[in-house]
């Protein structure tokens, strides 16, 4: 087989719609697009949200709050959540990711101290609550911060 050989399954390849070409195809005078208006123009598309000069919905309902772009997205788990987790066992931001504790998308990992710990952990992670650090601690562990 050669390269000039090659040729695509019979039905795999539809024939663009030819429009304007004359009465007999079924799209020509207006070619589909009716009859004048602005959807007929040429460049003729309206952009999304655009309501005919209406005030537009996204600028009519009021906005409240205060969203802050430079705000860190900081994961939480809780001690209790680290049961899952072998006694012994280094657990880090892989190692949460992986079990789905957190989700990669996150700016850092703090732990909290919701829940019992009776394993004996090294945890790394960007911040402890002071409560987590006592217990991972009580059970022997070790409390890193990256």
């Amino acid at each position: 087989m050669k390269l000039n050989e090659l040729t695509a399954v019979p039905g795999s390849r539809k024939a663009p719609k030819r429009v304007g070409r004359g009465a007999g195809s079924g799209q020509g005078k207006t070619a589909g697009k009716g009859h004048k208006g602005q959807k007929a123009r040429s460049g003729g598309s309206i952009r999304p949200g655009f309501e005919g000069g209406q005030m537009p919905l996204q600028r009519r309902i009021p906005k409240r709050g205060f969203v802050n772009h430079f705000a860190k997205n900081i994961q939480t788990v809780n001690v209790g959540a680290l049961e899952k987790f072998d006694n012994g066992a280094a657990v880090d931001a892989k190692s949460l990711t992986e079990a789905g504790l957190v989700n990669r998308s996150g700016d850092g990992i703090k732990i909290l101290g919701n829940g019992k710990l009776t394993k004996k952990l090294t945890v790394r992670a960007n911040a402890f609550s002071a409560s987590a650090k006592e217990k991972i601690e009580a059970a022997g562990g070790k409390a890193e911060v990256i």
